[in-house]
């Protein structure tokens, strides 16, 4: 990055930081309010919660018979500042009545589960919007795990991955399945939460990854430049696959290679490649790419992915587990792909803050939740799930939007 343009951002933050210091009090004030929020909702109510324990391997299991129903969440911005109040405050409305109408196994936030950008929160704290969330799943009583995006742990923000990481995996949370992960693989919270039948056979797992932020110089992101899934991390998916397939086999050696599915935040350069190929066809299937649902809006239908090559979808089709992907990061491209037989899944954001032109605060086609029912088989169904439908109950008041498609 050019020495006037550090010079120019050290400025502004100069700036900024001095709005922030002299706003702390009814910041303060403010922040206490939607924590206030946070705690207001009302538990989940299941009729039979299940409930996973650890298993021998470390990992978080579902010990059940019965199929699964997982929510992705993505891009919840959480602010946390003198901005941001009432757009946060519809943000934690917006995740409580979904969970409440869906009533999930479990929960999974695929990243930016916070917005701490002073230009539009108010603030460089991390750690405010990243508690006011963990306060709101915790009440909310379901069972949940996240990945990290390029906004939860800015390099201007106060709280490092690490340190954020650690909020998330503190023991006294009774609902976070998060783990971060082993320290010899790239990132914080690649980990797996496993379904094991009354066999002790494993029928499905997910995969959650960190694909980390920003690379090549570029630490605000202004150009684009974003990081991928690196190599370490591939091979770590690599052999818990290839672990768990054995331990289904030592049981019964003729059990089919298990089903999965992997949650990230940065979508991997085969949703552009899967999309552009759909979109040369005039927007018909091809013989790789199958449409299912949804859309790719971002302007002239851009997927920000990963700028290096690598070979994670490859490793993907190799193994033959994994038959779903679920990213989000382009709040607007909310689709569902088939590519070469693996789904490919765009979330429904619920961003309030991040997107101002237009303003998405006011928008709402592209707000909402993906929600993923499983059964024993393996057999999978995706839906994307807008959150103005009527089954979507707010306890507070539910604002009128504009549907822009």
């Amino acid at each position: 990055m050019p020495q006037f343009i550090i010079t120019i951002l050290s400025w502004i933050m100069s700036i900024i930081a001095s709005f922030s210091l002299a706003t702390a009090p009814l910041t303060t004030a403010l922040v206490e309010s939607n924590y206030e929020r946070a705690a207001s909702f009302e538990q989940v109510v299941y009729e039979d919660q299940l409930v996973p324990e650890l298993d021998s391997d470390g990992y978080w299991t579902f010990n059940t018979d019965k199929d699964l129903k997982i929510v992705q969440l993505t891009d919840v911005h959480i602010g946390g500042g003198v901005m941001s109040k009432e757009k946060d405050a519809k943000a934690l409305n917006a995740v409580a009545a979904m969970l409440h109408a869906e009533k999930p196994d479990l929960v999974v936030l695929t990243g930016d589960m916070v917005y701490p950008v002073p230009f539009q929160s108010g603030t460089f704290n991390n750690a405010i919007s990243t508690k006011m969330l963990i306060t709101l799943m915790e009440k909310l009583g379901v069972y949940y795990t996240v990945c990290f995006g390029n906004h939860d742990s800015e390099f201007y923000g106060t709280h490092t991955r690490e340190q954020i990481s650690d909020m998330w995996s503190d023991p006294s949370l009774k609902y976070s399945l998060y783990q971060p992960g082993p320290e010899n693989v790239d990132g914080y919270g690649n980990h797996v939460i496993k379904v094991k039948n009354s066999k002790g056979i494993v029928t499905n797992a997910y995969f959650v990854l960190d694909s980390h932020d920003y690379t090549d110089g570029d630490i605000l992101g202004i150009q684009w430049k974003y990081d991928n899934i690196h190599e370490n991390q591939i091979k770590w998916y690599k052999e818990n696959v290839l672990a768990i397939d054995a331990a289904n086999k030592a049981i019964d050696p003729t059990y089919p290679m298990f089903s999965s599915l992997a949650f990230f935040h940065i979508p991997l350069e085969e949703y552009a490649t899967a999309w552009n190929e759909f979109r040369a066809n005039g927007y018909k299937d091809t013989e790789n790419v199958k449409y299912i649902d949804g859309w790719y809006h971002e302007n002239d239908e851009v997927v920000c992915h990963g700028i290096y090559p690598e070979n994670f979808f490859e490793t993907v089709l190799e193994l033959g587990s994994t038959k779903a992907l679920f990213c989000g990061h382009d709040h607007v491209n909310n689709a569902i792909l088939e590519y070469k037989g693996v789904k490919l899944v765009y979330g429904m954001s619920i961003d309030y803050l991040a997107y101002v032109d237009p303003s998405l605060n006011e928008l709402g086609s592209q707000r909402g939740c993906t929600v993923i029912n499983l059964t024993q088989d393996g057999d999978l169904s995706v839906s994307l799930e807008n959150y103005y439908q009527d089954k979507y109950v707010s306890q507070y008041e539910k604002e009128e939007v504009a549907m822009q498609w």
